[in-house]
Parts: structure tokens; sequence; C-alpha cells
């Protein structure tokens, strides 16, 4: 009885929260405003893609070129305030819907609250893929197999999301070494990854694995490693408007939503998030995000990163390994393709 009680009770307490964070995100939509919206073009049964971003002019062809080829049939973007010609390209692109934020990205909660909102008010009965402009979506079979093929078969085995380790990828030599040229694919410089190191959890309260690790754990992070950003992502659900993002895309309610792994010895499907964070403009744009305080805990990972660059310092190490294809990183236990042969 007891234990029926705390679970009653737990209940009762997540979905409080749920509405909490769909509140805020209600409360803050006047804070997005349109741009130039095109949301009359999505048809039932379209996979969406949400961003917020800021300054990712150089980023952004080769990112919507990735997921086009993925079968995302439309982008819905918010722009926090850009001062490059990342809005104006958007703007142009027959497949973005666009809304500007001047608000305080920190205390919509990084983001967060404004996408909530869109998904909310465009993504119910969508499957909705939620990422940054730095990640790159790679998934058993990505290259023959679209987004629809996975999420039918998503569908078929009655599962409402898909989870995506954060992978961060980095080049041999210094990150300002090679200039990144706009439109280019970042993995030409940035190819470079972990393949060990990381540390895995269980979140008991919210039930998502929280993972941590990497280059960024151990260059940025070593005397720190239980402050190091977390990996464990849930970019791609069904959505209903019931749905809320809690932190990031590390996890969601409900509590259901992060149930993406098997407890019982096998092994569910899982994709990648190739995190190309580390090319050439992240120098600049780690001075400017740690200028403006914006992002967790008044920007402490971006004040890591900046004693870092300053003295030249290399992700790359002995163990590295180069990037190849989904394969390689199944056969590393980071992604796996579960039954879906």
């Amino acid at each position: 009885m007891a234990i029926r009680i705390r679970s009653s009770w737990n209940a009762l307490r997540l979905r409080a929260i749920r509405h909490w964070y769909l509140g805020r995100a209600l409360r803050r939509r006047k804070q997005v405003r349109p741009v130039k919206l095109r949301v009359k073009k999505i048809r039932p049964g379209d996979i969406l893609c949400f961003v917020t971003q800021r300054n990712e002019y150089a980023r952004l062809p080769y990112f919507l070129q990735h997921y086009r080829k993925l079968g995302v049939n439309h982008f819905l973007f918010v722009d926090n305030a850009s001062d490059d010609d990342s809005a104006a390209f958007l703007k142009a692109q027959p497949d973005v819907s666009l809304w500007r934020a001047t608000a305080s990205y920190k205390a919509s909660r990084f983001g967060m609250d404004w996408l909530n909102w869109l998904l909310f008010r465009h993504g119910s009965a969508h499957w909705c893929l939620t990422v940054d402009p730095d990640e790159l979506l790679v998934y058993p079979h990505w290259e023959t197999r679209p987004l629809q093929a996975l999420t039918d078969w998503l569908d078929a085995g009655g599962q409402k999301s898909f989870p995506a380790m954060l992978l961060d990828m980095y080049p041999h030599g210094r990150i300002g070494d090679e200039p990144y040229r706009a439109g280019q694919d970042p993995l030409e410089i940035a190819h470079y990854f972990d393949p060990a190191n990381y540390m895995i959890h269980k979140n008991g309260q919210y039930g998502n694995l929280w993972i941590q690790g990497g280059p960024r754990a151990r260059s940025f992070f070593g005397r720190t490693p239980e402050l190091a950003p977390a990996l464990n992502k849930v970019p791609l659900i069904r959505w209903q408007r019931r749905y809320a993002y809690i932190s990031s895309t590390h996890m969601a309610l409900p509590r259901g939503l992060n149930l993406v792994y098997d407890e019982n010895g096998g092994e569910r499907i899982s994709g990648a998030l190739l995190h190309t964070k580390f090319l050439s403009t992240f120098i600049e744009k780690s001075s400017e995000e740690m200028e403006r305080g914006e992002h967790y805990a008044n920007s402490q990972e971006y004040r890591a990163y900046s004693a870092g660059l300053q003295d030249n310092m290399t992700l790359f190490n002995a163990e590295s390994r180069s990037y190849e294809d989904w394969q390689q990183l199944q056969d590393l236990g980071l992604i796996s393709q579960g039954n879906w042969a």
C-alpha cells in the first residue's frame, strides 16, 4: 500500500511539474514574434524540426542540407536577436518558418520556453525533431533510410520517442587552425571523437539515463567531472500538446518519453547527435557567449572553454577515433539498431 501511495504521489508531482513548464511556455509566447511564417504548408504526417539559433549563419546551409536529406519537411526557427546574416538567410528559405525573440535566452530556460510554445502550437500529432544548429542526427541505416522510415517503424512498435547521445566531434589539431567556410560539411574538419570515457547513471525522478564524459569532460572539467555537460538527449518525439521538455532535450515529461532503453539485458534502437561545436567559429562564439552570460550557471561551461582555448588546447589524443559511419558507432556501443534490421 505504501509503495502504491508513493507512486501515485510521484505521478501527481510530475504532472504538476509538467503543467508548470507548459504554463511558462504559454506565458512567454508573446516573446516569440513572427518574422516569416509558412506553417500553412505543414501537412499531416510531416516531420518537423524545431531550432533556436543566434548568429549561426555559417552553419545553417549545411544544417538544412543534412536534415532535408534525412526527410525533414518543415523547419521552425526562433532567432534570438542575431546580428549576422542568419535571420535573413532563414527568412528566404521556402521550408522555414521564422520567429524572433529579443528577450533573455537564459530567462527563457535557454530557449526551451520558446520551443515548448512552438511545439505546443504546431507540433501536436507530428514527429518533432528538436536540435541545435551544431547537432547532426545520425542513426542506424540513416544513409539509406529516411526519417520517415524510422518514425513509421517507431509508430508500428508503439514507441513515442527516440534517443540520441551527443557525440562531441573535434579536429586533429588546434580548434582554430582550419577555418570553417559557410555551407561546408563540418565533419570535413571536426571528424574525431572519443570512443570511450563515458559515465552513465539513471535519474530516479525522471527515469532518463544521464551520460557525461568525452573530450569536454577530460579537457575542460578534468577536476570536476560531475559538472561536465550532459550528453543524453531525446531529440525526436511524436508530440502531443500535453508534452514538455524539462531540461533542454535531455529529458521530457510525461516520464515515459524518457524510458528509451531496455533494463532487461536487451538493446533498443538509438542514434547519435554529432556535435560539431569545435570549429574555428567557436573561438569567437565562446568569447561572445561568456560576455553575454546567457548560458547555464552564468556561462560556466564557456568560461572553462575560454581558459582552455587561451592555452591553444587540442582535444585530439591517442585514443581519438576518426568518424566513419553508423556501423562504427554501433561496434563501439555508442548507438544501437536494436531489432530494426
